[in-house]
C-alpha cells in the first residue's frame, strides 16, 4: 500500500463522496459560502471553439474609490476654492497628507490624479483604457458592487441574476480545474450551470487546504473500492432521479478532481523554491496575506497555470473615507491597488501563450472596477461622501487600449452622455453603467443578449 497522491485517496475526497459529503463540503471553510455549488462541474458542458479564447480576471476596489485621485481628475489650477460655487468640484489635492498631489500627464496629455500608480503608464502605451462619466444610481455599498458583479440593480440589497464571471465561466470554463475563482470577493449563480458557480476563498491558506490532501490517505486498493461504491450508488434509479444527488455525485468527482491534480504548489506562496522567490519578487510581498500584491499573484498563478477561467480579486479595500482618512489613506490605498494590477498587466503582457507567439494579456481581459465614487466636494470632515457617478479601467484580450471614453461633466461631475461607437460625449449617446462593460464582453464571446441586461456593448472599447 502506498499513501502517493497519485494513487491515494484522502479523507477529504472519502467524506466529500455522496450525500453525506456533500452536506459536510458546505460547512468547509475552505470553500467559504458557496458550499457544493462552488465545486460542483456539470459534466455536460460543451465547449465553443468558435469563440476567442478568452480569460478574465475583476479587479475590485473595496468602499468606493475617488475617481479625481485617480482615474477621473481635474486640474487645480481651473478647479479651485474660488469658484466652488460655479463647478461643485473640490479636487483638494493640497490637502493630502501623502504624495506630491500632483496630476499625472500621458504624453498624449490625457490627465490623471496624483495616485493613478503605474496604471498610467499603461494607458499611456495603449494598454489601458478608461471609461469615464459612468453611472451607479445608487449610493449604496452592497447596491453598488452587486450591480456591477451582476450588470443588474439589485432588489433592495439583493442580487438579482448571476455574476459576469459565472457568464463567462459557463460559456468557456468547462476545461478548467476550477473555472471561476474568487478571492474575497461576492458571487452569485441564478441561472448557470453550477460548475460556473465561483470557488469563494477568503484568503490563499483556504485554497491551499481545498487543494491539499489530508491524512491520513487510503491506499490505492481502498481508494478504488470506495470510488466504485460511490459511483455505484450515485447510478442507481433513485439517486438518477434526484438533482441533489447527482450533483453531489459531481460534486465529489470534481473534489477528488481538485485534490489530486497537484495544483497547491502553484499557490503556495511561502515555499522556498526559486520559482516562488521570484514570483515574490516581481509582486514585491514577503508574507502570505490578502495584500493587493499577493491577489494579484493569486489571479496570474490560477490564470496562467490554467487552473482557472475566471479570478475576481479584491485589489484595494477601506476605501470608505468619510472623515479625515481620506486626506492620509485614500490615495496610497487606491494606488497600492492600481500598482499591484499593473504588475499583473506586466506579468501577463510577458508571458508567452504556449507557442502561438501572442502572450497571455492577449487573451485575458482585465477589468478594473468599484461600486461608485466620492462626491467631487468635500465634505465638513475633510472626507468625501458617496456620489452616484463612477469610472472604470479595463485592458487586455479584445480590449482597444490607451482610450478614454466618455466623460463626467465639469458641474458637480455627474455622468454624461457618449456614444458608444465613438467614445464621445454626445447628447444622442447613453449614459453608461455597469451593464454596458458587461455586454462588451458578454458579445465577443457569443453570449449576446442572454444575461437579460437590456444594453448594448460599448463598440469603442472592441479591438
Amino acid at each position: 500500500m502506498t499513501s502517493s497522491r497519485s494513487n491515494g485517496l484522502s479523507r477529504r475526497a472519502f467524506l466529500s463522496g455522496g450525500v453525506k459529503g456533500a452536506l459536510s463540503l458546505t460547512g468547509a471553510a475552505a470553500f467559504g459560502t458557496a458550499g457544493l455549488s462552488a465545486i460542483s462541474q456539470l459534466a455536460h458542458a460543451q465547449n465553443h471553439p468558435d469563440v476567442p479564447d478568452r480569460y478574465y480576471i475583476f479587479c475590485y476596489f473595496d468602499g468606493a474609490w475617488d475617481i479625481l485621485l485617480g482615474l477621473d481628475p481635474r486640474d487645480p489650477r481651473r478647479f479651485n476654492n474660488g469658484n466652488l460655487r460655479t463647478t461643485r468640484i473640490q479636487p483638494g489635492y493640497e490637502q493630502l497628507l501623502s504624495g506630491d498631489g500632483q496630476l499625472r500627464i500621458t504624453r498624449q496629455g490625457q490627465i490623471f490624479g496624483p495616485h493613478i500608480g503605474g496604471l498610467r503608464d499603461l494607458i499611456d502605451d495603449g494598454t489601458v483604457s478608461v471609461v469615464r462619466g459612468m453611472s451607479m444610481d445608487t449610493l449604496t455599498h452592497e447596491v453598488g458592487r452587486r450591480r456591477f458583479l451582476t450588470g443588474k440593480p439589485p432588489a433592495g440589497l439583493q442580487a438579482r441574476g448571476s455574476n459576469a464571471s459565472v457568464w463567462l465561466a459557463s460559456k468557456l470554463g468547462q476545461s478548467q480545474t476550477i473555472p471561476n475563482l474568487s478571492l474575497q470577493v461576492e458571487g452569485y449563480n441564478a441561472d448557470q450551470p453550477s460548475f460556473a458557480s465561483p470557488l469563494r476563498v477568503n484568503t490563499v491558506a483556504d485554497l491551499l487546504r481545498a487543494l491539499r490532501p489530508q491524512e491520513p490517505l487510503l491506499g490505492w486498493r481502498t481508494a478504488g473500492q470506495v470510488g466504485d461504491h460511490q459511483r455505484a450508488a450515485a447510478d442507481c434509479a433513485p439517486a438518477r432521479a434526484s438533482k441533489f444527488w447527482q450533483s453531489a455525485e459531481q460534486g465529489r468527482v470534481k473534489a477528488n478532481e481538485m485534490v489530486n491534480a497537484d495544483l497547491d504548489s502553484m499557490f503556495d506562496f511561502a515555499a522556498r523554491n526559486a520559482q516562488m522567490e521570484t514570483l515574490r519578487g516581481r509582486y514585491g510581498f514577503a508574507n502570505v496575506n490578502t495584500d493587493p500584491e499577493v491577489q494579484a499573484a493569486f489571479a496570474a498563478q490560477a490564470i496562467m497555470g490554467g487552473v482557472s477561467r475566471c479570478v475576481s480579486i479584491r485589489v484595494a479595500s477601506g476605501l470608505d473615507t468619510h472623515f479625515d482618512d481620506w486626506q492620509r489613506d485614500q490615495g496610497p490605498r487606491q494606488e497600492r491597488g492600481f500598482n499591484a494590477v499593473s504588475r499583473l498587466i506586466e506579468d501577463l503582457r510577458s508571458t508567452q501563450y504556449g507557442r502561438t507567439g501572442r502572450t497571455w494579456l492577449d487573451h485575458t481581459t482585465i477589468v478594473g472596477f468599484s461600486e461608485f465614487s466620492r462626491t467631487a466636494m468635500l465634505n465638513g470632515n475633510t472626507g468625501r461622501d458617496h456620489s452616484l457617478t463612477n469610472a472604470c479601467f479595463i485592458a487586455g484580450g479584445g480590449i482597444q487600449g490607451g482610450r478614454i471614453l466618455g466623460a463626467s461633466s465639469d458641474v458637480g461631475m455627474s455622468p454624461q452622455k457618449f456614444d458608444l461607437n465613438t467614445g464621445r460625449v454626445s447628447q444622442d449617446g447613453e449614459i453608461v453603467r455597469p451593464e454596458h462593460i458587461l455586454q462588451t464582453l458578454f458579445d465577443e464571446v457569443g453570449i449576446g443578449d442572454a444575461p437579460d441586461l437590456r444594453v448594448t456593448g460599448i463598440a469603442a472599447l472592441n479591438r
